[in-house]
């Protein structure tokens, strides 16, 4: 019997994952534990296993596709096994309709791989009669429409709903488009933009397209770069745009003053290798010092999710990693009972894996307070966005010389700016500012603090 292999969960906040490449093809034979494809998270590329030995009957997804986790994606079993059982997304009830219409269509046999766009293996479209007939009746082009039935096939539900995300027309624009030779914007001039006949616009010149009208538009697409956002690009977009839109987040902005940062960093820099502080950076110390605040404020340190706050004792330091495939935040365990030099290597062990995605999926989960820093880049104050369910997060800024009185006279001390959202669903201004406050003078007495 076959059996399915599915996109495993990784942490408890990933819900999808990007199949980047897959590394065996139908018909080929598996061992147990071989690696059958590539999969992208927002934080980490892993490997997906067999969960058995035999052939690989299908695939369920194309390289690019974005899976829920927990999904089937492909069957492992022997030659000549049915596998539609498996299929994801499967019912009888949804195939039933259009597979009586036709039913020599619905290809079952496991050695073709799952098709998209309603395209098949040999480049024709997949459609049903039933779909075929209401499209060329409503003059729709269905090339582009994305089947839900048996294999990808194009059904007449495909079709209705692309119909329904069609712009609205006028009956003689409506007619003019049935025509063929013209394309229509998605809004028009009409009320509510309706397009009109005067918003149709020609397909090319034959079809009465000027030779400079061609020309200016063939000009303005060579001068845009048009990227598909996939990947780990896709996932961090979504996950940001669920931040902002499922908790109420507040940004206040501090400084602290930065001479002692910069004193211990210049001495640690000047000191002999057998110390092994050469390395330790400005970022180092404010970790250092985030790491020994944060048990003083438990409410920052903290998870919301549902109605409940879990607030943890011991902080799990999630960093912000820069990479060339995107954002990652590896976190430090237990970052409050490390030294200084302990947390600067095993910062830099988790910024070199992520920059080289050899990043262990257990290395980017259980975060309880993230810290991000720009201020190599220039940046004087900005607004980090929650990494959920955390409920706080610190945005690190560069170094700037600041007016302080100094009895009568005026001194430009250097202080580095600090930026903390908050979730202000379960932690208030005051909270956060305490917090904001403690951290600055730990941060201006950091010699004292590796001394507690």
């Amino acid at each position: 019997m076959a059996v399915p292999a599915i996109m495993p969960k990784l942490g408890n906040t990933v819900e999808s994952c990007v199949l980047i490449e897959w590394k065996k093809a139908v018909g080929d034979a598996v061992a147990e534990g071989d690696v059958l494809c590539d999969a992208e998270t927002d934080k980490a590329v892993v490997e997906v296993t067999s969960p058995a030995d035999g052939v690989l009957l299908a695939q369920f997804h194309a390289a690019g596709d974005l899976v829920p986790v927990l999904e089937t994606i492909a069957a492992i079993g022997q030659p000549g096994e049915d596998v539609s059982a498996l299929r994801p997304g499967q019912t009888v009830e949804e195939a039933a309709p259009d597979a009586a219409s036709e039913p020599a269509a619905v290809d079952t046999t496991p050695a073709a791989p799952a098709v998209t766009n309603g395209a098949a293996s040999t480049g024709r479209i997949a459609i049903s009669p039933r779909a075929r007939n209401l499209a060329q009746r409503e003059g729709l082009d269905f090339s582009q429409v994305t089947g839900s039935g048996p294999e990808g096939r194009i059904i007449e539900r495909d079709i209705q709903a692309a119909l329904a995300a069609r712009p609205k027309l006028s009956p003689v624009a409506q007619a003019k488009l049935a025509q063929g030779g013209y394309v229509a914007p998605e809004k028009g001039s009409g009320p509510r933009g309706r397009v009109m006949t005067r918003d149709l616009q020609p397909l090319g010149e034959e079809k009465g397209e000027s030779t400079e009208r061609k020309e200016t538009r063939e000009i303005v697409a060579d001068e845009v770069e048009v990227v598909k956002v996939t990947g780990v690009r896709k996932v961090i977009a979504e996950r940001m745009l669920a931040s902002l839109q499922t908790t109420a987040q507040l940004t206040l902005n501090a400084s602290a003053d930065a001479r002692a940062l910069q004193a211990l960093r210049a001495r640690f820099k000047a000191s002999g290798e057998s110390f092994g502080l050469q390395a330790v950076t400005i970022n180092d110390l404010v970790l250092l010092a985030v790491a020994r605040t944060l048990p003083q404020h438990p409410i920052l340190n903290a998870h919301f999710q549902g109605d409940t706050v879990s607030r943890y004792r011991h902080v799990q330091l999630g960093m912000a990693v820069d990479t060339p495939h995107g954002l990652m935040v590896p976190v430090i365990r237990n970052a409050d009972e490390l030294s200084l030099r302990q947390i600067s290597t095993e910062a830099k062990r988790l910024a070199a894996a992520c920059q080289e995605r050899r990043v262990a999926p257990d290395e980017l989960t259980g975060g309880t307070f993230t810290m991000t820093n720009l201020g190599g880049l220039g940046i004087e104050s900005f607004t980090p966005v929650l990494n959920p369910p955390e409920v706080a997060i610190l945005g690190v800024n560069n170094i700037n010389l600041k007016p302080v009185q100094d009895g009568d006279d005026v001194a430009f001390v250097p202080h580095i700016g600090l930026s903390l959202t908050i979730n202000h669903q379960v932690v208030d201004g005051a909270p956060g500012a305490r917090f904001l406050q403690d951290l600055a003078k730990n941060l201006a007495n950091i010699d004292l603090l590796l001394a507690v």
